[in-house]
């Protein structure tokens, strides 16, 4: 047997792709778009409010974000993982009496995220300009209103690039909850492929899961790309700062 051969049959056996492919689908799927999509709703919560920190005129709530973030973005996301899933598991079993480590394991993943798309959301807000929030106190509204309704819905309109890219790494690394031992049945695509490698001793259940994961991240990449051709094409009849708080303030009054 010559090396491509042997690499055909390692990465490439179709039977052992075809036998471990309605397991990937009906349990690794649905557990990977939960993981994902949970701690992306959760992550971009919590990371809004610490944009919102981030920018705001108290030096104690900045500094607390920043110290976050950069504990979150610092280290690496197993360590991050393992301290959550394995450090706060009595707690977590104590509290619910579950032994499950997946609500755990969304956890960690939300913890991280927030952390990426809390510096996405501060980068998008500082970027809008200063003559936007001047024109809206101009026309009576208070420092706060003027970046609920004018500031911070202009930065996240121009972050939503940044904000699916986040998304898509929160696809992948859902793949790191396989260190916490899920149940048969949390099992997510990589666990999965995975363990049927290790069953079979071939590697091509592992690249059935990566053809999902292509699945998955391929379409969000090209509504990345379409989303910004969008944005860039909107700058072009971009309105004045003035029109814009006084459109605001026009429906305020109504």
């Amino acid at each position: 047997m010559n090396a491509f051969e042997q690499l055909l049959q390692t990465f490439f056996d179709w039977e052992a792709m075809a036998s471990v492919l309605p397991e990937l689908l009906t349990v690794g799927l649905p557990n990977t778009l939960i993981l994902a999509i949970s701690s992306g709703v959760i992550g971009t919560v919590l990371g809004m409010i610490l944009a919102v920190m981030g920018i705001s005129r108290n030096r104690a709530l900045r500094w607390a974000a920043r110290v976050y973030t950069d504990i979150f973005r610092g280290v690496p996301a197993v360590v991050i993982i393992l301290l959550i899933g394995i450090g706060l598991s009595p707690l977590f079993r104590q509290l619910t009496g579950s032994t499950s480590p997946f609500p755990m394991g969304i956890l960690a993943l939300s913890l991280m995220a927030a952390a990426y798309i809390g510096e996405i959301f501060r980068s998008g807000i500082q970027s809008v300009e200063k003559g936007q929030l001047e024109a809206s106190r101009a026309l009576g509204f208070s420092y706060h209103s003027s970046m609920q309704l004018v500031v911070i819905p202009q930065g996240v309109r121009r972050v939503l690039p940044a904000l699916v890219n986040q998304f898509i790494s929160l696809i992948k690394e859902s793949s790191l909850i396989y260190f916490l031992g899920l149940l048969a049945s949390e099992r997510e695509l990589f666990r999965i492929g995975n363990d049927a490698a290790g069953n079979t001793g071939n590697l091509s259940p592992l690249i059935a899961a990566a053809v999902l994961y292509l699945c998955l991240t391929v379409p969000l990449t090209h509504l990345v790309n379409y989303i910004d051709n969008r944005l860039r094409m909107g700058k072009r009849e971009k309105p004045e700062p003035d029109d814009i708080a006084a459109r605001i303030g026009e429906g305020a009054k109504t």
